[in-house]
């Protein structure tokens, strides 16, 4: 272990599997402190704990964030394992992802938090932006941890025995996750020694956590009574966010261009890369198969979809109540999705399905790859989750929401102009605007669920037994088997 430098790590991040580098279950995590001497250690543990959260990127936030919304249903293709997500079938013994990734990404903060103080630094700032970005890391993974299966256990400390005592422990309530949460995202924030942000966007920064704060403290606000104090904690936060090198593209489409990876609205993002091994991620499954390509379609549809990579399959397309939601007029239409349709013999069409174009990846060697990078978050959201604040606190939101809208609909937009009506009217904006521009971004399940609408917008949640408690996921029979003192959800017993 002494000789696991960070060259080897970097070689794992750059060319290896994710699998490969700290893939540790949550309860049976074994370290040796005698790797914990020098800079070097603590730069290669960063790196390790990043490589654990593209891990987690490929698919589980996408499945665990928007996958039981109202933003994809059945593909051309079958539906490839995802239909318990949409219909909302959710089953502990068949629940997807479950928490034991998400663990692991923990531990990876818990030992840099732990160990990266006694390491003498020869920048005293490099130090603190290091354990900056853990505190950042760990508050991120258990906001969405308790957001998915509410209360958690609670580990503070890396596990670094099999010792029962420290690796099987009881759920602690929602209340005191978001305490802890809220007092890692601080730790971060005091320890960032600027407000700049990372190359490419790619690691923690202090902007970066104050998108964090804002969302947490909204759903906290919203969700956990944290009310007014909470609407503004988040709304100066947010508004923090305004002061630094950040602003809205005007093309929509170069958000997302994998050429302009880090562009400047983007705040944080998980790194995907030619040669960094991590494959392609969920886009794949919204893209089509070759052998799915009919031949009787127009040559502006062939060349929109243009190379098919390996593995990219049309598992899920967008739902019809997405694609309702734009204008013609919007640039985010074409930007997000592309419906297809075969040409009949009397020349008339006929809808064959629809390809996501947002996260599309990038051709190499003929192959399209779909490794985009993973948005966590950027302007346009914080401006939007901006709006959403100052609703709640009784201000005008237009100013946001409109600034949002001037970027979609360019020379169209007096037409589609906000003005500010009730609270509740302005609520159905904001969360529908948020649909226009987040789709397949990983937002919209939580975005349901923190304006109190997943119930009453999901059919498929709305008409079960106990809707209620089928908000939270159940806890997968793999976990219950190995932490013998978790009890699992109401409603999945």
């Amino acid at each position: 272990m002494k000789n696991f430098s960070i060259a080897f790590i970097l070689s794992l991040f750059l060319f290896g599997s994710c699998s490969d580098l700290l893939d540790v279950s949550p309860t049976s995590v074994i370290t040796t402190a005698s790797f914990w001497e020098t800079e070097g250690d603590a730069e290669g543990a960063l790196i390790g704990m990043y490589v654990n959260l593209r891990s987690i990127s490929n698919s589980t936030l996408y499945y665990l964030g928007e996958a039981r919304a109202d933003v994809v249903g059945l593909g051309t293709v079958g539906d490839g394992g995802w239909s318990k997500y949409y219909l909302n079938r959710l089953h502990q013994d068949d629940a997807g992802p479950t928490w034991q990734s998400l663990f692991t990404l923990v531990n990876s903060a818990n030992l840099i938090i732990k160990y990266v103080p006694e390491i003498e630094f020869a920048s005293e700032d490099r130090k603190n932006n290091i354990l900056a970005e853990a505190y950042a890391m760990r508050a991120y993974t258990y906001f969405v941890m308790t957001k998915t299966w509410g209360d958690l256990p609670l580990r503070q400390e890396p596990t670094e025995s099999e010792n029962p005592e420290f690796t099987q422990i009881e759920r602690t309530p929602q209340s005191e996750i978001f305490q802890f949460i809220k007092g890692d995202i601080d730790q971060a924030l005091q320890l960032f020694p600027d407000n700049s942000y990372a190359e490419n966007k790619m690691f923690w920064s202090k902007p970066a956590t104050n998108a964090l704060k804002g969302e947490v403290y909204l759903w906290t606000a919203k969700q956990m009574g944290g009310g007014t104090a909470d609407l503004q904690t988040a709304l100066t936060a947010l508004e923090a966010i305004q002061t630094t090198n950040v602003s809205l593209l005007d093309n929509f489409e170069d958000v997302f261009d994998y050429s302009n990876k880090g562009n400047d609205e983007i705040i944080m993002a998980v790194r995907f890369a030619e040669l960094e091994s991590a494959g392609n991620n969920y886009f794949n499954a919204m893209y089509l198969i070759g052998s799915a390509i009919p031949t009787n379609i127009s040559t502006e549809a062939r060349e929109t979809i243009g190379a098919i990579g390996g593995g990219s399959n049309n598992i899920v397309v967008p739902t019809d109540y997405v694609k309702s939601l734009y204008s013609d007029a919007d640039q985010r239409k074409d930007a997000s999705f592309y419906e297809i349709f075969t040409i009949n013999e009397d020349e008339s069409l006929s809808y064959y399905t629809t390809i996501v174009t947002k996260g599309s990846g990038t051709v190499i060697g003929g192959s399209r790859n779909f490794i985009d990078d993973i948005i966590l978050f950027r302007y346009a959201d914080v401006l939007l989750m901006i709006a959403e604040a100052k609703n709640a606190l009784g201000e005008d939101p237009s100013m946001e929401i409109n600034e949002v809208r001037m970027r979609a609909y360019g020379e169209n937009y007096n037409e589609f102009a906000f003005t500010s009506g009730t609270m509740e009217e302005n609520d159905a904006i904001i969360l529908e605007e948020r649909l226009r521009e987040m789709a397949f971004e990983g937002k919209r399940w939580w975005d349901l669920v923190r304006f109190d609408k997943a119930i009453e917008m999901l059919p498929t949640l709305s008409e079960k037994e106990n809707a209620e408690q089928k908000v939270l996921w159940p806890i997968a029979t793999s976990v219950l088997s190995l932490e013998n003192k978790v009890l699992q959800n109401p409603g999945y017993e």
